[in-house]
């Protein structure tokens, strides 16, 4: 699974501007004002050599016993027991604080690895900026700007040097497809879980939320082993309001991530929302496979059928690639369906693709539509191979290839998928220019 890095500190030092910048969004609200981080924001951590989740937390108040600091403090407490690195995050500007000797104090309890961030250190010396912070006794601290990006990519280099890669994929024989089903509250995840299972394993109520965590099952179907994920329904951020549930989310998208196929659940009898578009977006984001279980199936007339197969069209057409399932999980309709089309995603996802015959490949779509001109620029696209698979990864060579427009992209995306037939996973191509052996010859002569 990936590891989790939850950033600390006391308010108003540039938590959330650092978080910001690990994940290369604007996802937590910034601005001089103290305190104004009260719940936990979490994304996908984008600088850095690994792949990881980051939390911004609420300005630490150790020592606050009521009230909304008390709530904060609670919730960064939640978020240091799930944390394998903690980024502690002080003010080269203000200095040290009696606060952050207190926030020390407990990052020491906890027993995480912490490395201190001195943040707002653009244009201080980072000797000067970081001596009195030695006092902590919480380890070297190392000066950064997260405004300005300054040493940011060096400190998480070293913070995730230190973590161990993605748990280690198990022996060949011993692979198994691993399902994370996911979902808006009380669409009937845990009522599918306990379908394909086969008995009541997940608790099943009429009422949001009864999921609180993500639980792992493995179970056997037709001589083959797998391992389902049941997970806490996922709102809108600004729609979460509970702590409890806050945390859910995080545990959702570390299930995600961990999975080689996600199963996404819809109910028929409401409208497609806006907010299944989006955790469709947390899947594809960590490149997971997907089959679309549109559940209570049984309760809609034909009409309404007729209305939700033309919504579904609309609103989630960037996964065409997913194959569609009509389901009851009350009644077992549907369900034999849904685990070959699991089965088939899996395959697709995890699919081996010979050089030679991606090169072969890479050669008909090529002759097919050539890469439109750039000017007097044409893109010469020469050979391709694999770069990875969960999902395929495959990696274009050839000159000029920073010309390629993202249209042709899609097409070659399209054209190896109908080529390999990998349906059910994302595709991503990848272009890589060769190194132009006149440059330095060209550059001389200037």
């Amino acid at each position: 699974m990936l590891p989790i890095i939850v950033i600390v500190g006391r308010p108003n030092v540039g938590k959330s501007t650092l978080f910001n910048r690990l994940t290369r969004s604007r996802d937590a609200i910034v601005a001089d004002v103290a305190g104004l981080t009260r719940d936990r924001h979490y994304g996908r951590g984008r600088v850095g050599g690994k792949p990881y989740l980051v939390v911004d937390t609420g300005g630490f108040e150790p020592v606050a016993s009521e009230g909304i600091l008390h709530e904060m403090a609670r919730q960064t407490r939640q978020a240091l027991d799930e944390a394998d690195a903690v980024l502690f995050v002080v003010d080269a500007r203000a200095g040290l604080v009696g606060q952050d000797r207190a926030i020390a104090s407990e990052l020491r309890r906890s027993g995480r690895r912490v490395f201190l961030v001195v943040n707002k250190a653009e244009g201080m010396d980072p000797a000067i900026a970081c001596a009195e912070f030695h006092a902590l006794a919480i380890g070297d601290p190392v000066s950064v700007s997260s405004a300005h990006g300054d040493n940011v990519t060096a400190l998480m280099e070293h913070v995730l040097a230190g973590l161990p890669d993605e748990e280690e994929a198990p022996p060949r024989e011993e692979r198994h497809p691993k399902i994370a089903v996911v979902g808006r509250p009380n669409v009937g995840k845990s009522t599918l879980v306990n379908a394909l299972v086969g008995e009541e394993r997940m608790i099943v109520f009429d009422q949001p939320g009864t999921t609180r965590d993500s639980i792992y099952i493995d179970f056997e179907r037709g001589s083959r082993r797998y391992t389902l994920i049941d997970t806490a329904g996922l709102r809108r951020r600004g729609r979460v309001t509970e702590g409890t549930e806050k945390f859910s989310m995080l545990k959702t998208m570390r299930a995600i991530e961990d999975a080689n196929v996600a199963i996404l659940v819809l109910d028929a009898s409401e409208e497609i929302a806006e907010q299944d578009a989006h955790i469709a977006g947390y899947v594809l984001e960590a490149g997971r496979a997907v089959v679309i279980a549109v559940n209570k199936w049984e309760k809609l007339s034909e009409e309404d059928r007729d209305l939700t197969k033309r919504t579904l069209v609309r609103k989630l057409n960037f996964l065409a690639f997913a194959r569609l399932h009509f389901i009851s999980a009350l009644t077992g309709q549907g369900i034999p369906s849904l685990l070959k089309s699991v089965d088939g995603a899996y395959a697709a996802a995890m699919a081996r693709l010979p050089t030679p015959r991606l090169s072969r490949a890479l050669a008909l779509a090529v002759a097919q539509q050539p890469p439109p001109r750039s000017g007097a620029i044409r893109p010469k696209l020469r050979y391709a191979h694999q770069g990875g698979v969960n999902p395929p990864r495959i990696i274009v060579h050839g000159n000029a290839l920073d010309h390629v427009p993202e249209a042709y992209r899609r097409y070659l995306e399209r054209f190896f998928r109908e080529a390999f037939q990998l349906q059910g996973t994302p595709l991503q191509v990848e272009f890589r220019g060769g190194a132009n052996p006149y440059a330095r010859r060209v550059a001389s002569r200037r």
